[in-house]
């Protein structure tokens, strides 16, 4: 269905795009201005446009007729420094992205209940829209979640942690990528660990939503 996946594109930037802006208004809170003096903080896709993350991943996807839609928004910058507190800064600005795409899947699981109790039908198109956006965000939260370099678990990790691990656990962010990847090719069942591991605390979530 065309108009679907027209709107479905849609609903994913808007998705990734108030993750990134909630990064930069909670580092706003703490003090930091990075982001507002970067023009980042407005939810005009055109800041926070990635070539590869919000158009030729989500674009290839489509085409290729994947199941699910997915991709990411230039981060907002942010700079820790600039925090009035450095540690309890570090982890809500980057929790905030995650609670960020749980909102929106909460919200969106709520509307289409809703719809679905009143005696009036709705356009199939409106209920499959809601659906993709409890999924997609969803997949934004808790694959943010993962402790892993450059993800924001990591980030929340390593505000956490005492001062040595955390230097000891920042020596990995190099390799971040690398170890996603590594996580994507182990087997697991029919997929893939990361895959097998993300596909089960969705399933777990969805339930809970009601889906």
């Amino acid at each position: 269905m065309p108009e679907f996946f027209a709107l479905s594109i849609i609903v994913l930037l808007f998705s990734v795009i108030v993750h990134e802006v909630m990064h930069g208004v909670v580092a706003l809170k703490f003090g930091d201005t990075t982001a507002q003096k970067a023009g980042r903080l407005t939810l005009n896709p055109l800041p926070h446009i990635d070539l590869f993350g919000t158009i030729l991943l989500p674009a290839l996807l489509m085409f290729t007729g994947s199941p699910i839609l997915f991709g990411w928004a230039k981060p907002v910058p942010v700079n820790p420094l600039n925090f009035s507190n450095l540690r309890r800064g570090e982890l809500l600005v980057s929790a905030a992205g995650i609670l960020a795409n749980f909102s929106l899947a909460i919200a969106a699981a709520i509307i289409y209940h809703i719809l679905n109790a009143l005696p009036q039908t709705f356009p199939a198109i409106l209920g499959e829209l809601l659906r993709f956006t409890v999924l997609i965000n969803l997949v934004l939260g808790i694959f943010n979640l993962f402790p892993i370099p450059p993800l924001d678990g990591s980030k929340i990790l390593i505000s956490q942690l005492p001062y040595n691990l955390a230097k000891q656990y920042q020596k990995i962010e190099p390799y971040g990528m690398l170890i996603l990847l590594i996580l994507l090719m182990i087997p697991f069942g029919k997929t893939s660990l990361l895959q097998g591991v993300l596909g089960f605390l969705i399933r777990l979530l969805s339930r809970f939503l009601g889906f």
